[in-house]
């Protein structure tokens, strides 16, 4: 269980991606039922810190904070640079790798992950960033898997995000991980976000083709109240009000992923809520989310999250209590 929270920035950090970091992990919530973390900014050298705004923060805490914490977050930084080699400090990196080397999470937002990459941490390694960046940091760490199309990834107690707003949903699959679901939807109802966003960085590269029409935010919310039932490409094509190829086309703009794919991930996460409340059966949590049976929703745990539905509840079930 996490209690000790230590973000490290440096010259050049991203003010968002460090305001992430205090948002989820600094302040207090116990009015609320949310967790409450020990929090620490911290920097190699105390004092005040040029962000990439153009504005300092002063930060009194040095890299002995990183000792003893439980999560150590990689805040972003600009890498908008021509030089081929990005330099860290040597101090940062013997910090990181020796919190890692001890079990803490390590946690890059953004493009923290060059970070990670100059420590060797993402060898070997599943890894993301802003989908901008990719292709350098596959390039700063030729021995990592570098995938541009998800928001975070999770490998091992290493999880890196991609651009901007996917640190929240990284810092919250990590409240969720360590704390419950319980835990990471008082944290995300107090910043007025998903528990959960749905896609990956696809849907926000720019796309060429020109869009018409109106959005299908309304057909996502109805799909999403009425998971039970056998959604076909098209029946949805046809309440949009649309050509099914035009409405696969829209689709995919818009959530960046086909309507099957889609649909299969929100009736994970809905089955990871039903899983985490006690009395709901597993045979009944696959009908309600509109899986049929035990077995399919099986399959897709697997599939989608490395477990079982009877694994997941019995983690999660255990953290809650």
């Amino acid at each position: 269980m996490i209690e000790k929270v230590a973000a490290v920035v440096v010259p050049g950090v991203a003010p968002f991606e460090m305001g992430i970091a205090y948002e989820v992990f600094g302040i207090d919530r116990r009015d609320t039922g949310g967790p409450t973390f020990d929090f620490t900014l911290c920097t190699p050298e105390p004092g005040p810190v040029p962000t990439k705004g153009g504005f300092s923060v002063h930060v009194d805490a040095g890299l002995e904070a990183t000792e003893d914490a439980d999560v150590v977050v990689v805040v972003a930084y600009d890498v908008l640079t021509d030089a081929e080699h990005i330099d860290v400090p040597p101090a940062y990196l013997d910090a990181i790798r020796a919190a890692h080397e001890r079990g803490a999470w390590i946690v890059s937002l953004c493009s923290g992950a060059f970070v990670l990459a100059a420590a060797g941490l993402l060898d070997g390694r599943r890894c993301t960033t802003h989908w901008m960046f990719a292709d350098r940091l596959a390039a700063a760490a030729p021995r990592a898997d570098v995938d541009p199309d998800v928001l975070y990834v999770a490998d091992g107690r290493v999880l890196t995000s991609a651009g901007t707003a996917a640190g929240i949903d990284a810092c919250l699959h990590l409240v969720r991980t360590e704390l419950g679901g319980e835990a990471a939807r008082a944290v995300a109802r107090r910043m007025v976000v998903p528990p959960q966003r749905d896609g990956g960085q696809a849907q926000y590269v720019v796309d060429p083709v020109p869009q018409q029409g109106d959005s299908l935010a309304d057909l996502l919310a109805w799909m999403r109240g009425h998971l039970e039932l056998d959604h076909s490409v098209p029946a949805l094509a046809r309440r949009a009000m649309l050509s099914e190829r035009t409405f696969a086309r829209r689709f995919r703009a818009e959530t960046g992923t086909t309507p099957g794919a889609w649909l299969t991930r929100q009736r994970v996460a809905r089955a990871q809520e039903l899983l985490e409340q006690p009395g709901v059966p597993v045979e009944e949590v696959a009908r309600l989310v509109g899986f049929g049976s035990a077995a399919v929703l099986r399959h897709h745990f697997a599939r989608l999250l490395g477990t079982s539905p009877t694994s997941y509840r019995r983690r999660f079930a255990d953290v809650a209590s």
